[in-house]
């Protein structure tokens, strides 16, 4: 099974080539590597994935890469976390706070 890598506070301006040649060239073979852009700008957001190729070491990937500088920033580098479902709820999504609830005076009448 392959790993993945979260990695922090890349520059905004590194694309998904930059961060594979860099670890590449950090010792490390690379399945994939993708920078996080925003949705609606398209401009990256600091930090991507890397999925490891099999047999690679994730932990020695980990105290290999982290801390290291790309662009003069110092990488964080720690193992992916699997997505969350459903506005950060857990499985199954949830969440809204509900609809319209009517007028705060509770339509004229005090209580």
């Amino acid at each position: 099974m392959a790993s993945k890598l979260f990695v922090g506070n890349l520059p905004h301006s590194t694309t998904d080539a930059q961060l594979n040649e860099f670890v590449i060239n950090a010792g490390f073979q690379v399945a994939s590597a993708v920078v996080i852009r925003d949705k609606l700008t398209g401009t990256p957001r600091g930090f991507g994935f890397v999925e490891l190729a099999e047999g690679e070491d994730l932990q020695r990937a980990i105290a290999g890469l982290n801390g290291q500088a790309l662009e003069g920033r110092p990488l964080t580098v720690n193992e992916a976390k699997p997505q969350r479902t459903g506005f950060g709820r857990g499985p199954g999504g949830g969440g809204g706070r509900g609809g319209y609830r009517g007028r705060s005076d509770h339509g004229g009448r005090r209580f």
